[in-house]
């Protein structure tokens, strides 16, 4: 793969996007799997994604350590981690395009309504549904991660209607997503999805990763917290266009 000039042009752009999205710019990072299974297998492409995922995990993390949501994170790790064993059980029998076209769907219905509500800069009152409801969108952030590293809509729609400050949205994120990762390991394993080409593919990449993450840290520093969040439901209504075109492609 590494003396292929199209692998390593889509893997960079993939890796580009996840790490841009691992910085704070929300939604981006689950376009990285789809447009690098463009060139290898799909469970290849989330295999050798997973371990960047992880490294940029710890940039991101660090970045925003001062600035996260325990309250968020507590109700909806659970429910993530349930997702994760859901996603691995049913691995083999899961049809994936089928419930990736009807996440996309949701995401973006979800961001379109948003951003009805709140055009022109209209307030809208912060969200306060209780915890258990985020632990239901955890167990979807947790399953859609394990099948696709497509975790980020639904953490995106319980966690963006509350209007965190947001670093402290990014932040939380970061932090749940570290988690979420690390206990996608051992399902990888299972599915002897990490051999020597794929390891290091990854470990190639790691420059690249860890200087688009820094970038996405750049940039959300310097934005103002309403252009962050429309520019979060904006990337929502493409990303879920993007999933539903390719599950019907």
């Amino acid at each position: 793969m590494l003396h292929d000039p199209l692998f390593l042009i889509v893997a960079a752009a993939a890796v580009i996007l996840v790490g841009l999205a691992k910085g704070g710019l929300s939604g981006l990072g689950a376009l990285g799997t789809p447009l690098l299974a463009l060139v290898v297998a799909p469970v290849q492409a989330a295999a050798i994604l997973l371990p960047i995922l992880i490294v940029q995990d710890v940039v991101s993390v660090w970045s925003f350590r001062r600035t996260w949501d325990g309250w968020v994170i507590g109700w909806m790790l659970p429910g993530a981690l349930a997702g994760i064993a859901l996603g691995w059980a049913f691995a083999e029998v899961l049809p994936v395009q089928a419930v990736m076209a009807m996440l996309g769907a949701i995401t973006a219905g979800f961001g379109l309504w948003r951003l009805w509500i709140e055009r022109g800069g209209r307030a809208v009152a912060a969200s306060r549904s209780p915890g258990w409801v985020g632990s239901l969108f955890g167990v979807g952030m947790g399953f859609a991660s394990q099948i696709a590293h497509a975790g980020g809509p639904p953490f995106q729609m319980w966690v963006a209607p509350r209007k965190l400050p947001h670093e402290r949205f990014v932040g939380t994120g970061a932090i749940l997503f570290a988690i979420v990762n690390w206990a996608k390991v051992p399902a990888y394993l299972a599915l002897g999805a990490f051999d020597a080409t794929t390891l290091a593919t990854s470990a190639t990449l790691l420059p690249l990763a860890i200087a688009s993450t820094l970038a996405g840290v750049w940039v959300i520093r310097r934005m103002s917290p309403q252009r962050f969040y429309v520019l979060v439901y904006l990337l929502m209504v493409l990303l879920g266009a993007k999933l539903v075109w390719d599950a019907i492609g």
